[in-house]
């Protein structure tokens, strides 16, 4: 389904593309200039003059990616962050123009961003299928023109998997995914229109029982493991808090470090804590996998 921007949205897009339009292209040897100025010295008005420069090229490229519905706005966006990434890795000693470099980078910004948000049942990520994904339409209107006729024959699905290298099913299913595109969640239906289809999905979610009863069983086990941790050594309290209870785990190697001992050593308290942590939490319960643990 198509994006219609709103008319603010429109107008600025509009702004923006004009004043893109404005500036002028840049020469090689001030392409070079410019470039080293940023590599060498982090020179930002080189920086700028740059991507001035070429926000043309990811309008262009934005312009390319408007038949999968999404933002005009938002695909340049993202092709501005790609363009932002050529320019910190451009080389400007190589005999090659920024334009043809920073190419690759803003198309693969926007087709990441297409496969994000095209759908929102994955449509693949390795390579071969996003080349199915961003070559099917041309490859399929190819030999629509060849064969008269708009639909894929099981000959054109085989010809097209051939080309890039993926099974005539693959090819099969992303034309059909491709040609139905998703439906809204708030989509109207019955004889009014007073509903909508989310209304008739059936809800996965836990009801308010079992919301309160999980919340209970937390709260228990938080208890049970505070007081099998204050049966452990102060040494083991830290290496099991550093090396399970923490945001950023800690390596063995840093945790014995600190405490003065070897990797080995740390390890072997950690085997250790672990076992007397699981035998006194076990006491609590009469299944060992209510507590959660791994192990």
């Amino acid at each position: 389904m198509a994006h219609i921007d709103d008319p603010h949205t429109h107008k600025a897009n509009l702004t923006y593309i004009r004043g893109a339009m404005d500036v002028p292209m840049l020469s090689k040897e001030d392409e070079q200039a410019y470039a080293r100025a940023w590599r060498d010295h982090r020179d930002e008005r080189a920086m700028q003059m740059i991507i001035g420069a070429y926000r043309r090229l990811v309008i262009a490229m934005a312009g390319k990616f408007r038949y999968y519905g999404l933002p005009l706005g938002d695909l340049i966006q993202e092709g501005n962050i790609g363009l932002m990434e050529a320019v910190n890795r451009f080389d400007p000693d190589r005999d090659v123009r920024f334009s043809t470099y920073a190419s690759w980078w803003v198309r693969s910004c926007m087709q990441d961003y297409v496969l994000r948000n095209w759908s929102i049942v994955r449509t693949g990520t390795t390579s071969a299928q996003k080349s199915l994904f961003f070559n099917l339409r041309r490859l399929k209107a190819k030999i629509a023109n060849d064969q008269g006729s708009p639909y894929l024959s099981a000959e054109g699905r085989a010809h097209i998997a051939k080309d890039l290298g993926v099974s005539a099913t693959d090819v099969e299913t992303m034309d059909l995914r491709l040609s139905n595109g998703d439906q809204s969640l708030n989509l109207p239906v019955g004889e009014d229109g007073d509903s909508e289809l989310q209304s008739l999905i059936a809800s996965d979610a836990p009801n308010p029982e079992d919301v309160v009863i999980g919340m209970k069983d937390r709260e228990s086990r938080s208890r049970w493991l505070n007081a099998a941790l204050a049966d452990l050594s102060e040494r083991e309290q830290r290496i099991i808090r550093e090396r399970h209870l923490s945001h950023e785990p800690v390596t063995l190697d840093e945790l014995g470090k600190v405490l003065g001992v070897s990797k080995e050593r740390v390890r072997q308290l950690e085997s250790r804590a672990m076992v007397r942590l699981r035998e006194a939490m076990e006491t609590h319960v009469t299944k060992r996998d209510e507590l959660f643990l791994e192990g």
